[in-house]
């Protein structure tokens, strides 16, 4: 059985050598992240350049997507290096301190709005929540503190308000930068970090169009400001990220479980990707095996319908890039042998927008009644293939299309594997011929066994998907394939 569950990771010094990203694919890696929090732009193309050699010659489909870092709030440096914070002690937080000035007492603050988003009794949380401050009072550009969990603290760690609230713009001067960067590599999709709400994703698409990019926008849920804004985001993007971290430090972890969960649950009500992400197997930074509560978690996700999961230092900086890899597509595929999707049929009273997802919906619907042993799609922009995913089947999509980009844009999707097809044929009983044939030489096919396939009358038109055949692999001696 073929895993559903996509696999992102992200490239990094343990993951930079040809050997290394050969057996990464080989493990089942499906999209690339490129983290533009670290590293400059030559560093990433060269990282890029090398995943993608490896991809060619292994022939595997593989998906780019750049992360952009964002508008993360951050303390500035120490004149000594780290401090020891006390609870009960007090520290400020000062936006008009030189940036390399900070000591026991006070810090610097990148964000020079803070003193007009904080107030008297506001929870800051410092180093991903690990060291956490009441405010006492705010004065002129300081902002005086007690220290409630204490702990050591160095330069450049992230600051967050519990509940969230700071006011900072979700696209800086860096990330239009790097907007263009991902535009000129040909990116696939491109991760928006700490949007607000639609506005910020339609900003980010509008500026990417506009430097020639045409990657599918993945909104980084980790703002509690995203979750009161969740359906306009979701509407605006093409994915969205359940990124764990910064989300938990804003609406605290006892939240985070039942958050994710509704996320996933109104992520696939509206048709939106999603790809589940931080510290699924952190403990494999260093451990040669994960732990037995990283198993659960990520098939917990799986379980859940996830699209895609996610690793980050794992396979950027860790010890066994590959290895990590190997045990993330076991306990996926492991954990969808138990999967039962009986209760994941659509609603038969929800109405459709377009015709070509009532087809692709009915497809899904009649394979899965019928016993058919795959589903394929012919499509130009993957549209069809996204919203054969959104329903639960045990049966693999194959979505069969001409163009390059789409293959690498549906390669993210859940329970979709793309092949390429000249779709634009005008023949239809030869391209029938042709997609049965393939799929029996990909194994998936034996004498006998049904297809459901969706297609449209005039070939090679976006969007046109208006089509639902049913066709049955059948051979005679000397014979082709036939429908």
């Amino acid at each position: 059985m073929r895993r559903r569950t996509k696999i992102v990771a992200t490239l990094g010094p343990a993951s930079a050598e040809p050997g290394v990203l050969r057996e990464m694919l080989r493990a089942g890696l499906d999209v690339v992240r490129l983290n533009l929090s670290h590293g400059d732009h030559a560093t990433h193309r060269r990282l890029l350049a090398s995943a993608r050699a490896a991809a060619a010659e292994l022939g595997v489909c593989l998906a780019v997507m750049p992360d952009l870092q964002g508008p993360k709030i951050r303390i500035e440096g120490f004149r000594r290096g780290p401090v020891r914070l006390a609870a009960g002690e007090p520290f400020a937080l000062d936006v008009a301190l030189a940036a390399d000035a900070g000591d026991e007492q006070v810090v610097g603050v990148s964000y020079k709005q803070l003193p007009e988003d904080v107030a008297p009794g506001d929870i800051l949380l410092l180093a991903d929540g690990l060291i956490r401050l009441k405010v006492a009072r705010v004065r002129g550009s300081r902002v005086e503190t007690t220290v409630l969990v204490g702990g050591e603290l160095s330069d450049a760690k992230g600051l967050n308000r519990f509940g969230g609230g700071l006011s900072v713009a979700a696209l800086t001067d860096k990330d239009r930068e790097d907007i263009r960067f991902c535009a000129e590599i040909g990116a696939d999709y491109m991760a928006v970090s700490f949007p607000r709400d639609g506005a910020d994703i339609e900003q980010a698409r509008r500026l990417l169009r506009e430097a020639g990019g045409d990657a599918g926008i993945v909104a980084k849920i980790e703002r509690r400001e995203a979750l009161d804004n969740l359906d306009e985001i979701m509407e605006m993007a093409d994915a969205v990220m359940i990124a764990r971290g910064d989300l938990a430090v804003e609406i605290g972890d006892e939240e985070l479980a039942g958050v994710q969960k509704d996320l996933m649950r109104r992520a696939r009500a509206r048709d939106c990707v999603v790809i589940t992400a931080t510290q699924m197997m952190q403990s494999m930074v260093s451990s040669p095996t994960p732990t037995r509560a990283e198993v659960l978690d990520v098939g917990n996700a799986v379980l859940d319908d996830t699209d895609a999961v996610m690793l980050s230092e794992e396979t950027a900086v860790g010890a066994h890039p590959a290895r990590v890899l190997e045990a993330m597509a076991r306990v996926c595929a492991g954990t969808e042998r138990y999967q039962r999707f009986a209760a994941h049929h659509e609603d038969a009273t929800s109405g459709y927008r377009y015709m070509d997802e009532a087809i692709a919906k009915a497809s899904i619907d009649t394979a899965n009644r019928l016993g058919a042993r795959a589903i394929a799609a012919l499509t130009e922009s993957g549209a069809t293939a996204l919203w054969m995913s959104r329903i639960g089947t045990e049966l693999p999509i194959f979505a069969f299309t001409r163009h390059e980009a789409t293959r690498r844009k549906v390669a993210l999707y859940r329970g979709v594997y793309p092949l390429a097809l000249d779709v634009a044929e005008a023949d239809h009983a030869r391209v029938n011929r042709q997609v049965l044939e393939r799929l029996r030489e990909e194994g998936v096919l034996s004498q006998g066994d049904l297809l459901v396939l969706s297609k449209g009358d005039l070939a090679g038109v976006k969007g046109g998907t208006n089509t639902m055949k049913i066709l049955r692999l059948e051979e005679r001696p000397g014979e082709a394939p036939s429908a």
